[in-house]
């Protein structure tokens, strides 16, 4: 099938690359016309990898799967490719589920586990967005999390369910409203959601499944359309009348009517055989529970198309044979594409464990009679099906893994100077005798300047102690730890870049949101113990946190030093001399970043509106409260990704999908 759009990337920026960005630019691009699969960019933090790959994607002009290993880091690349591309697709893929609770079965304590799920509608109306623009536009970007590698379905079978209307076609009600139905709509005409249409008269009026800025409204008369027009969806007001319109399905699932009755039937003729099997072992009770759970499941899609689980049928309703390689979104990409795999250090070690954790689960559903065994192909690519679906790859990293180093022989491309001038910090080894006396001292030294201090321990249990000694000293200290909220998380960095807090202290300081301009200082405790935390790649992203700022420095407290530290040491004195040298030649003086200090990351109304959720006293209430300010703080959210805050814009989607579970739990 070839795209119906055949646009070209267009790159929108006010700067030209800059240091070592088109020394990099060059060699990738040389390295992809060369048709080389494999290539890695090692760039430093900070030194605009991203607008590098979007200088390559300007270039290539293929379609392009950029790989991230979170949403934050995926939400972040989406809007900021969007702002390089404006004029092309750019599209956002990650799981559509709010929560999510595997079905499992733990035979020791007999324990089932239910599915539990909450999906979110916006998340899923971009999913089908990526999946609609990968059909028809060759322009197209689409930022995926690891939810890319899980099952989608047939490509082809999904692009069968479009359908074009136009303006004078001969197409009667009877006909339209069956198309609505078979591609997953359903009628609702009270409410205007994502996914229904209404019916009043010969006028029809569908909102799509894919958007919320505007439905359509179909004016029929004598069995051909009469009108077309695109209205808002809140307001009704027209927004457009339009001439032709192509529908998407409203669902990213969808099976043909005479299918679906065929794979029924083989879904019993399984059933039958794996009865068979387990009375043949004496397992009876499993039988018995297969057999009923199955039969209820099928009963639901014979009358309705659907039921719960749906997704443990996959394998029948694509008809794949045991053990095929199911669709993926990567199978949308058809026959050239480039894939950007960003923090490759960490996404590849994620693709590679989501197929066994994935099957051990579901081994043992199918093993106690919860479900048939296919629904063991109901689950994502193994990695050797995911890189036999790629072809050809950039991996970026400040340190790139072991995998990606081989691929390439330990031949990277290095992007190693930022535009800023900045240098890689100091990195100083201490004596771990009088350590904790020296962090108080440091931190003194650094309050004079204005600068903060990041603290890095290996325990949960240490980062508390520590945190407990120093606000006995008097030090203004913070906590950051895993189980802290989004928005607590968000809070204690605000209030660290604006004086309230001197230090923070945690256990992984790696995460994204960390590169504080403020951050002179980053101690590391413990740095000779080996382990993930203190090995070579960490050390390195560790020490990057004090990249940002022309006073960086790191201290590695340690009694020897271990090769992990030798090699961190080694390699950030290698960059420094680098951009020294580029320094040098340009007259260029390094100058901390300047970045803007939101005074909260909510505003004071909103706050106010967190207040008066817990004054509510009736269930009604409290949900109406919750809606009130998730709707507000979901304007805040889009006001800040036009300013480009995509930070803060993160921060807020994330404090969005836990206010949604709370509201979901008010009964």
């Amino acid at each position: 099938m070839k795209y119906i759009s055949d646009k070209k990337f267009e790159l929108k920026s006010n700067f030209k690359p800059d240091g070592d960005q088109p020394k990099a630019i060059e060699s990738l691009l040389k390295g992809l016309k060369e048709n080389k699969k494999h290539q890695v960019l090692l760039g430093a933090t900070g030194t605009g990898k991203t607008f590098t790959m979007a200088n390559i994607i300007k270039e290539i002009n293929k379609p392009t799967l950029v790989l991230a290993h979170n949403k934050t880091l995926a939400m972040q690349l989406y809007y900021e490719l969007m702002e390089f591309f404006p004029n092309n697709r750019v599209e956002y893929f990650v799981s559509n589920f709010d929560f999510f609770q595997p079905e499992a079965y733990k035979p020791a304590t007999d324990l089932y586990i239910n599915k539990d799920a909450r999906i979110n509608m916006e998340l899923d109306m971009l999913r089908m967005s990526a999946m609609n623009a990968l059909s028809i536009s060759n322009d197209t970007i689409v930022v995926a999390s690891v939810a890319a590698i899980y099952p989608s379905q047939d490509p082809v079978q999904y692009a069968s369910s479009f359908f074009e209307l136009k303006t004078g076609q001969k197409f009667s009600k009877r006909e339209l409203l069956t198309y609505l139905v078979k591609t997953g709509y359903t009628r609702n005409d009270i409410e205007n959601s994502p996914g229904t249409f209404s019916v009043k008269g010969d006028v029809i009026k569908v909102v799509p499944g894919w958007s919320l800025s505007a439905m359509y409204r179909f004016s029929l008369f004598d069995d051909h359309i009469e009108m077309i027009d695109m209205l808002n969806v809140v307001t009704g007001a027209l927004i457009e009348r339009i001439s032709t319109v192509t529908i998407y399905p409203a669902q990213a699932y969808v099976t043909p009517e005479d299918k679906l009755k065929q794979a029924c039937l083989n879904i019993r003729e399984e059933l039958a055989v794996r009865l068979n099997e387990l009375k043949d072992e004496g397992k009876l009770l499993e039988a018995e529970r297969l057999d009923q759970r199955t039969r209820y499941d099928l009963e639901s899609l014979e009358e309705f198309g659907f039921c719960s689980g749906i997704e443990n049928y996959s394998a029948h309703l694509d008809f794949r044979a045991p053990g095929e390689t199911p669709y993926s979104l990567l199978d949308y990409f058809k026959d050239d594409f480039l894939t950007i795999i960003d923090e490759s250090h960490i996404m590849v070690s994620q693709v590679r464990g989501m197929y066994n954790t994935d099957r051990s689960r579901k081994q043992t559903l199918v093993e106690y009679g919860f479900r048939l065994p296919s629904a063991l192909d109901n689950r994502p690519l193994n990695f050797e099906e995911f890189t036999g679906k790629l072809k050809q790859v950039i991996y970026t990293s400040a340190t790139p893994g072991d995998y990606e180093l081989d691929l390439v022989n330990h031949e990277v491309v290095e992007q190693i100077i930022r535009p800023t001038g900045l240098l890689d910090p100091i990195i100083e080894v201490k004596k771990t005798e009088g350590q904790i006396e020296d962090i108080i001292e440091q931190i003194h030294e650094r309050r004079k300047a204005n600068e903060k201090v990041f603290i890095t321990t290996l325990t949960i249990r240490m980062s508390e102690d520590l945190t407990n000694y120093l606000q006995e000293r008097n030090i203004k200290v913070a906590y950051l730890h895993s189980e802290l909220k989004t928005l607590e998380r968000s809070e204690i960095l605000n209030d660290l870049r604006r004086g309230v807090y001197d230090a923070v202290v945690g256990v992984n300081l790696l995460r994204e949101g960390l590169d504080l301009p403020e951050v002179s200082l980053v101690c590391v405790l413990d740095a000779d113990k080996q382990g993930f935390l203190r090995n070579t790649k960490s050390l390195i992203q560790t020490a990057g946190r004090a990249a940002r700022n022309a006073n960086g420095k790191v201290i590695f407290y340690a009694d020897t030093i271990s090769t992990s530290m030798q090699e961190a040491m080694d390699e950030t004195n290698r960059r420094r001399e680098i951009q020294q040298t580029y320094n040098k030649k340009h007259n260029i003086i390094p100058v901390t970043i300047t970045k803007k200090i939101n005074q909260s990351t909510l505003s004071e109304a909103t706050k106010k509106e967190l207040d008066n959720i817990k004054k509510q006293k009736t269930a009604k209430g409290k949900k109406q409260a919750y809606q009130k300010t998730i709707d507000d703080i979901r304007a805040e959210m889009i006001q800040a990704a036009k300013d480009l805050d995509f930070e803060k814009a993160a921060v807020l989607r994330d404090t969005i999908i836990e206010l949604e579970s709370k509201k979901s739990e008010v009964k």
